[in-house]
């Protein structure tokens, strides 16, 4: 396993997380972590995992403005991520540990708690496991 950093310098002391469940062409979960000024994000096709021992693909997409954390409702036909939104989750987060292939962090939300890894499958650039750790 990779050499894990401690917490980062972050302008907030508390970074922001949110889970919006979209509803568009294959409904899937869509996980927000503010680090580095944006939302790093990405795609869950299955319901996150509020307990232990459930692994879910996390498929890593482009980052987003901090305020995409607010958007909820329909958005118009023709427009990327088109369909309906909703938070699912919101809270803040704090890192326990942080490497290129794995995040170590413990969620405060309101259905999501305690400690959460994402972890990159070895050779894949996009493609992670989110669990309950």
């Amino acid at each position: 396993m990779e050499e894990l950093h401690g917490k980062e310098n972050m302008k907030r002391k508390t970074p922001l997380y949110v889970i919006q469940k979209h509803d568009a062409t294959h409904l899937h979960y869509d996980l927000r972590l503010e680090m580095d000024g944006v939302l790093k994000s990405w795609a869950v096709p299955k319901s996150p995992p509020l307990k232990k021992n459930v692994k879910r693909l996390a498929i890593q997409t482009e980052d987003h403005a901090l305020d995409y954390a607010k958007v909820e409702g329909v958005i118009s036909k023709g427009k990327h991520g088109a369909e309906t939104v909703e938070i699912w989750d919101r809270g803040t987060y704090i890192i326990e540990g942080r490497g290129r292939d794995i995040i170590v962090f413990q969620i405060k939300g309101k259905k999501l708690k305690g400690r959460y890894c994402l972890i990159r499958l070895k050779g894949q650039e996009k493609n992670w496991l989110f669990f309950k750790c």
